[in-house]
């Protein structure tokens, strides 16, 4: 019976994580990782999730005066190593939808802001404020860790769901006007995390990088240099506190065996920095 039910599923289309194949069972680990999807898998396609972020997309590339992003063609060197360190833990194994997402990244000429995100399918903005804040490339890998999680867990999806509604949101996916499109492209921006999604992300940062030449705690020296500021970037304001999220980052890499290899690569970083403007 429970073969069939998983048949159906499958057939129907409802879910593609209930769908995938027995070697997947990897990603399940005695501290808690297991596969994404849970409702959001249920009631949202991934090809859903993508059209959600494209929304988003579509916003942030329509406006260059809040979003000056550099172009590739012009810093080829800066995208090199933002693309090498994104490479790097998309191919951990760790990085449930890694195949199915498109991970494309663009970097924000903005050095006043601390910041990078992910929106839903993966595409991904590095500011370079955080970049020429940063001392290392393994504390960038680990706050890349961090928002690459919140896309391959799914958050945004799951928040928009609980602000819309199930029938909502998927008419203005699937019919919306340019202009429902548009506000659900804002909304999506101006999207707040819960702290137990923020938690989440911290963890799974762990596990991307555990499988990298990068220190797996990466984004604990993120929070650690934060804390250690006399600002907080408003972008943590309504975050569980840096010094709670150090404490789980090193239980979770604990809990996973205190594994992976310790690699900064400061040198690295330095030429990261001296390419961009």
């Amino acid at each position: 019976m429970k073969k069939v039910l998983w048949l159906v599923i499958c057939v129907l289309g409802l879910t593609l994580s209930s769908c995938k194949s027995e070697k997947d069972k990897t990603f399940d680990d005695p501290c808690g990782g297991k596969a994404p999807g849970g409702a959001t898998g249920l009631l949202m396609s991934l090809q859903q999730d993508k059209q959600l972020g494209l929304s988003a997309v579509d916003q942030i590339e329509g406006d260059p005066t809040n979003y000056p992003i550099l172009d590739s063609a012009k810093y080829p060197e800066a995208y090199g190593h933002i693309y090498r360190i994104t490479n790097t833990i998309l191919n951990s194994g760790k990085v449930y939808y890694k195949d199915e997402f498109a991970w494309r990244v663009r970097i924000i000429k903005d050095d006043k802001t601390l910041n990078a995100f992910c929106t839903p399918g993966g595409y991904i903005y590095v500011y370079t404020g955080i970049i020429k804040y940063l001392d290392n490339e393994m504390q960038l890998a680990g706050v890349m860790g961090h928002e690459i999680a919140h896309a391959d867990r799914r958050h945004s999806a799951n928040q928009m769901l609980k602000q819309y509604g199930i029938q909502a949101l998927i008419q203005i996916l699937t019919s919306g006007t340019t202009q429902q499109i548009a506000q659900l492209g804002s909304q999506l921006l101006a999207l707040k995390f819960s702290r137990t999604d923020e938690t989440e992300a911290d963890d799974y940062s762990v596990r991307y990088l555990l499988g990298t030449e990068y220190d797996p705690q990466g984004a604990k020296y993120f929070f650690q240099k934060i804390g250690g500021s006399t600002t907080t970037p408003e972008f943590l304001s309504t975050h569980p506190n840096p010094d709670n999220r150090v404490e789980n980052i090193e239980a979770t890499w604990t809990c996973l065996g205190s594994g992976g290899n310790n690699g900064t690569f400061a040198d690295r970083y330095q030429s990261f920095k001296n390419s961009l403007p």
